[in-house]
């Protein structure tokens, strides 16, 4: 079942008018939500994230918090499963073609639920390769939108070489990948980007830093140059619905040793504990 401005429709009989601005101008947000054990990952923190970027592109949240909760807790109740991810979206509405914001407009409202494929033992045990490739992105990468054609033109260009993920690189930085977050260790030292405009700032990725924090493990938020990768021990890709991805071959070359390092072992074990514990706290 899917949700679709107040209503819950089988997935065949939810549909949008070809005039949603979503549809036209990719004029909206969106939104995915981990769930394990029934229970949403850091709900509180993915509804801030969301208003976050309704605000920046001036749409009013259609919902309070609480009256998200209540949809999103309902959709699940709709869509029993194991573990599971709530993606959200909302767009400005639905209105005649042009580019200056209609008044009077109702944003379209839409959630439906998919199921988390954890990653499988050859991943964990063997890690996936990456690519390095130009960030051709627009200058709000911090903003959640719907608008993801770079991405996709991205990921299809780590697909096409062989690669799980592409490292994005702008400035001579390297940012993120094209649907993840970017840590890698160096000296002993867990190192990501800080959180800024060239990047979306991962709820994961957050909670990977205050877990590796919490247990003593180093970690710096710190810009990284595009050819500290080439030289790095471990590097990971985070994202709500991959967890944590050991990158083992970076354009077609070992990272550190080619297998999962250490470090990475220590804060995947901390990240499962943690989901063991949202499965032991749900109703």
């Amino acid at each position: 079942m899917i949700h679709l401005n107040g209503e819950f429709l089988p997935e065949d009989r939810a549909k949008v008018s070809v005039l949603d601005r979503g549809f036209l101008f990719g004029d909206g947000v969106y939104e995915v939500i981990p769930v394990f054990g029934g229970r949403p990952l850091r709900l509180g923190e993915h509804l801030d994230r969301l208003a976050r970027s309704l605000a920046e592109i001036r749409i009013p949240d259609p919902l309070s918090r609480e009256d998200w909760a209540i949809l999103i807790d309902e959709l699940l109740a709709r869509n029993p499963g194991g573990d599971r991810s709530v993606y959200v979206q909302v767009t400005r509405g639905v209105a005649p073609r042009d580019h200056a914001f209609p008044e009077a407009i109702e944003p379209t409202v839409m959630a439906m639920v998919n199921p988390i494929r954890p990653p499988g033992e050859q991943v964990l045990t063997q890690g996936v390769a990456a690519v390095v490739i130009p960030d051709h992105r627009w200058s709000r990468c911090d903003i959640k939108a719907i608008t993801l054609l770079a991405n996709v033109l991205a990921r299809q260009e780590a697909v096409d070489s062989g690669a799980t993920e592409a490292i994005l690189v702008r400035n001579g930085l390297a940012t993120e990948g094209a649907a993840s977050n970017l840590f890698l260790v160096a000296d002993g030292v867990i190192v990501t980007p800080p959180k800024d405009h060239s990047l979306l700032g991962g709820i994961t990725r957050d909670l990977l830093v205050e877990l590796a924090e919490a247990n003593g493990l180093p970690v710096m938020e710190t810009r990284i140059p595009e050819d500290s990768l080439q030289g790095a021990q471990e590097i990971w890709l985070t994202s709500s619905t991959r967890e944590i991805l050991p990158v083992t071959r970076l354009d077609g070359r070992a990272v550190g040793e080619g297998v999962p390092g250490p470090v990475w072992r220590r804060v995947h074990a901390l990240y499962q504990d943690y989901k063991a514990s949202l499965r032991q706290e749900a109703p």
